[in-house]
């Protein structure tokens, strides 16, 4: 078993598994913190972003288009449509993946770089709100691209990359970065997607059997175990243990695997989510009564729906229930739509709200009451005339370098009198504000990570009894916003294997087949006769075809030939006919081959021109050049590779099989 670590960023994940000759692709995450190297695609002409200096080169004779890259307070950027770290291509080809296994919306948004143009025609498997949802994540991010179009693309910093001032010559290899797919694309790749439930077991091409499992992240959020046979192996991402809307983690299915792999824990390991939660809360209180606005810069679903329940809550204990909420996004109506129809994925205390009946979220009532608005775009209709400030707005995108919030930044961010609030941690916010500066705005990160913190999956761990860990390496060390807190990484097990990986890497799993399952069939059952060898111990030589289709193995009758049946005919033409297995004599080979014998019978059959290699200590390879053929001879097996020479093939069987102990 191998694992191919396609992506370097544990949060955004995307590895292939090598196992029983298939090829499975686990999630397909998308890194998008390139694009903070990048301007702001405003949604009409900035004054602000035209007027920066142009960076030139000091080497007269490389010459960059002009205003490709712009300066702002010491920092440079690209002045190009933003670009995004897709999963690394040159390790393995997308064409060879037999399956995808998605585990939440977050860790799908590259499906479209994988299954389009690639010549991919694998499975996808993804739960029924991972789909949804992710659909909104897809369709907001092609649209806040498609919506403010650069004129040219820059390409010729990339060639000058070490020349450039920070933070573009500190970059990891941009060449690899891609412009955004279109929306054709994110349709076609979506329609690739099966969806299935928790707890239901999925055969992948008879050799293995894969099931999602909740994981308490997010709506539709699942592990996933692959089993085959004797061997279970756990893929833990993106989970959680807090009690929040999406139903809990299901920690039992996970137990006692041989290989646990996993990643996707919290971003902000230094914090408390229930403590940024209430600051959160704290902070918009006081920017309110101070006259300000607030802008919270979110995703269309996830942590948001928590934030309109805990955030109008707050502002009516607090008397402001006519300071109105705003959600704009280009699927605002149907992210808080989907959201109420998803009982049988959410926390029981939400299931309970259903059968009232009720909804399982507020924002329904909040916007029938006028307190929460949502709006496509803030130039949609009736925006200008709802608008009113003091107010708090949500939109797009959390990077500020794309969507409504660019035009929110720009409009707040000379008054010191509003605030904006992160509360996404895919993004420093320091980095997402530098082509902004100066600003006078009010700027407050409260990063709410629901997914396992270090200590909670140090716990996790402990429960679960894995065989063999594999995690990024990344969580063996401190993180860089805590350098000093040791606490923050994953704990050695006593006598237990942790194996780590980075981007790039294919690293080997100790994982060994122990047991295989064959299938009797009934006849061939009926004519076993064991015998008893010891107290309590019988067996019986079983004589028959093994058929091995679609990775299920079925051991059959032997059928005669036509041949041998004249023969017996005319040997015993009376009486009942026998059983095919006592018709004819039948050998059974055992014990290692005896090369030396091989190489004299090979010799005496004609094979003149036999070349001798001796690998390791245990393996040893004949080539045939003349008949374009390699055995490759090791302790546990024979190989025998001739180009399609079935003839040919069956005779070296012959041979091989004449030199082996038999009975």
């Amino acid at each position: 078993m191998k694992l191919y670590a396609l992506s370097g960023d544990p949060a955004k994940p995307c590895y292939v598994l090598s196992y029983k000759g298939l090829m499975i692709m686990l999630d397909c995450g998308l890194s998008i913190s390139s694009v903070l190297n990048f301007l702001p695609l405003p949604l009409v002409q900035s004054p602000k972003f035209q007027c920066l200096p142009n960076w030139n080169c000091r080497d007269s004779e490389i010459q960059l288009e002009d205003g490709e890259i712009k300066e702002c307070c010491g920092c440079a950027f690209v002045n190009s449509a933003p670009e995004f770290v897709p999963p690394l291509e040159k390790l393995i080809d997308f064409s060879e993946i037999d399956v995808i296994l998605i585990s939440n919306y977050t860790n799908m948004l590259a499906l479209p770089y994988i299954t389009e143009g690639t010549g991919f025609c694998g499975e996808v498997y993804a739960t029924e709100p991972t789909l949804q949802i992710g659909r909104f994540f897809l369709e907001e991010l092609v649209e806040y691209i498609e919506a403010s179009p650069k004129e040219s693309t820059a390409r010729m910093w990339k060639e000058i990359q070490h020349q450039l001032p920070m933070p573009l010559n500190d970059v990891f290899k941009p060449k690899n970065w891609r412009h955004l797919f279109s929306m054709d694309a994110v349709n076609k790749s979506l329609a690739r997607v099966r969806m299935t439930g928790y707890d239901q077991k999925l055969d992948i091409f008879g050799a293995l059997q894969v099931t999602p499992i909740s994981s308490g992240f997010c709506l539709g959020s699942s592990n996933w175990t692959i089993v085959s046979g004797q061997e279970k192996i756990s893929y833990i991402s993106g989970s959680s243990t807090l009690t929040t809307h999406p139903r809990p983690i299901n920690q039992t299915a996970l137990k006692y695997s041989d290989v646990v792999i996993m990643t996707g824990l919290t971003q902000a390991p230094h914090v408390n989510p229930d403590a940024m939660l209430g600051e959160l809360c704290m902070n918009v209180m006081m920017t309110l009564r101070n006259g300000g606005s607030v802008l919270i810069p979110c995703y269309p679903s996830g942590v948001v729906y928590d934030l309109f329940e805990c955030l109008s809550v707050s502002l009516d204990n607090q008397g402001f229930t006519q300071i109105p909420m705003f959600f704009i996004s280009p699927v605002a109506d149907s992210s808080l739509a989907y959201s109420n129809i998803l009982a049988e994925w959410l926390s029981t205390s939400k299931q309970n709200k259903v059968y009232i009946p009720d909804e399982p979220f507020p924002h329904a009532s909040l916007v029938k009451n006028a307190k929460l608005k949502h709006f496509k775009h803030i130039d949609s209709e009736g925006f200008s005339t709802e608008f009113r400030q003091p107010c708090v707005v949500f939109c797009g995108h959390p990077s500020l370098r794309f969507g409504d919030a660019v035009h929110f930044v720009e409009l707040w961010g000379s008054n010191p009198l509003h605030t904006i609030i992160f509360t996404e941690p895919d993004f420093p916010h320091m980095q997402a504000l530098a082509p902004y500066q100066p600003l006078a705005i009010k700027t407050v990160y409260c990063p709410i990570e629901t997914s396992l913190n270090f200590q909670q999956a140090n716990k996790l761990i402990k429960e679960l009894k894995p065989g063999v860990l594999v995690i990024p390496e990344n969580y063996t060390q401190p993180p860089a916003i805590a350098p000093q807190k040791l606490d923050l990484v994953i704990d050695p097990i006593p006598d237990k294997m942790i194996i780590k990986f980075k981007r790039g890497e294919v690293i080997k799993l100790p994982l060994k087949r122990k047991r295989g399952r064959v299938y009797l069939n009934p006849k061939m059952a009926k004519t076993i006769c064991p015998q008893e060898v010891q107290p309590g111990v019988t067996v019986s030589t079983v004589t028959g075809v093994l058929q091995v289709k679609d990775n299920i193995h079925d051991l059959l009758p032997l059928e005669p030939t036509k041949e041998e049946l004249a023969d017996e005919h005319k040997s015993k033409p009376a009486g009942p006919p026998q059983p095919y297995s006592q018709l004819r004599t039948v050998r059974y080979e055992w014990g290692t081959l005896d090369i030396n014998l091989l190489l004299k019978k090979l010799a005496q059959d004609g094979f003149t021109d036999l070349k001798v290699e001796q690998g390791s200590a245990d393996e040893v390879t004949l080539l045939l050049p003349s008949e374009d053929t390699v055995i490759k001879v090791s302790e546990k097996s024979t190989d025998i590779v001739c180009g399609g020479k079935q003839s040919l093939r069956l005779k070296l069987r012959d041979l091989l099989l004449q030199c082996v102990q038999s009975f």
